[in-house]
């Protein structure tokens, strides 16, 4: 948590590195963390040797930028770049290395290797953490930086996101629609949520700063009443992961199977949820900066994404399978707290998607 609010409030390279890690190595002991579980310790390994490699990058392109600039301060670099009408070689390297450590922690295309097998061996509440705060801190630096230095006037830097939008946002469905692992699909899925993410980012504007922070938002309170919902299907062993483990969920446990189907139908972008406003806030955006192709890949990629989901919602629904399913090897402990806390976040859900002037309100008082 300090890495990440670190990376929030960070304008220089300094403090952007140490912030990013401090997260890092906080989530590699984390991933790892029950170790007796099956795929926990690659999981940390897989995070370790990826996460090492990509700082790597990551500090070789800062060293660039400081090379040409004489800079780290972005605001500083940005009176550097201001007067270029396009950006040198030695800039365009050091920028583009410093997006392999950016789209690392983002985990979009082609910078992905790592996120399933890690959303998969992490333990259910350390996946919800990276999903959410992880990316989130990121996003935040990632849009000061590029607005400071007002990237969207090189065409070099929107083609090359335009790029990673777009195979971030077919890649990550298409995986999806091919897992039979709840943590996997949602792996996936969350590298097509990032895709959508970026249609904002590069509309720029005022527009597409308050879709960036909103449907960071929605997607936050999805994310983990997702995973949360899981969590609470879990015991000590094991973590409720299959597709096995929610058949027949609505027989067993009504309310927890529908708090979940609202979550599935709010990452699909269905309307009075907080993913349908968030997807509406990026479309109005990217429609705002021209953006067609992206917004054109972003609706095709949303009625795929809707198929993988209802694919889950429809298991919930059906009978389950005899008592040798492996959903009777879980031992679920219901808590007080837990169920205090889904019902808290499918509240926030529906007011977010029903009300969303509300949120709209307090993210334009910061902006």
């Amino acid at each position: 948590t300090l890495g990440a609010g670190t990376l929030v409030v960070s304008k220089h390279f300094v403090s952007f590195f140490l912030g990013l890690e401090i997260l890092s190595v906080s989530l590699y002991s984390m991933i790892a963390y029950l170790r007796k579980r099956e795929r926990s310790d690659e999981a940390g390994i897989k995070y370790l040797v990826m996460a090492a490699f990509s700082s790597a990058f990551m500090l070789f392109g800062m060293g660039l930028v400081y090379y040409y600039t004489g800079a780290m301060e972005f605001g500083a670099i940005a009176g550097h770049l201001a007067p270029l009408p396009e950006l040198p070689l030695v800039m365009m390297a050091g920028l583009g290395l410093l997006l392999v450590g950016i789209g690392f922690k983002l985990g979009v295309v082609p910078f992905h290797m790592w996120i399933a097998d890690v959303y998969e061996g992490a333990p259910l509440p350390v996946t919800s953490f990276i999903a959410t705060v992880s990316k989130g801190g990121v996003v935040v630096l990632l849009v000061r930086f590029f607005t400071q230095v007002n990237g969207a006037q090189y065409n070099s830097m929107v083609v090359v996101f335009s790029v990673v939008a777009i195979a971030s946002m077919f890649v990550g469905n298409f995986l999806a629609l091919q897992q039979r692992n709840i943590k996997r699909v949602l792996a996936y899925s969350s590298i097509s949520h990032m895709g959508y993410m970026l249609v904002a980012f590069l509309a720029g504007g005022t527009l597409g700063l308050e879709a960036v922070a909103f449907y960071l938002v929605a997607y936050f309170i999805t994310t983990v009443g997702a995973f949360g919902v899981l969590t609470t299907l879990s015991d000590s062993h094991r973590d409720a992961e299959l597709f096995e483990d929610v058949r027949g969920l609505y027989w067993r446990r009504p309310w927890t199977a529908a708090i979940f189907t609202a979550m599935l139908l709010s990452l699909a972008g269905v309307p009075l949820t907080a993913g349908f406003v968030g997807e509406f806030y990026i479309v109005a955006a990217g429609v705002h900066g021209n953006a067609w192709l992206l917004v054109v890949v972003l609706a095709i990629n949303s009625a795929i994404g809707l198929f993988y989901y209802i694919r889950i919602i429809a298991l919930m629904g059906g009978q389950p399978e005899g008592p040798e399913r492996p959903v009777a090897r879980l031992r679920p402990s219901v808590y007080f707290i837990s169920g205090v806390t889904m019902a808290a976040l499918l509240i926030a859900l529906f007011w977010v998607g029903v009300f969303p002037d509300r949120l709209m309100a307090l993210i334009r008082g910061f902006l």
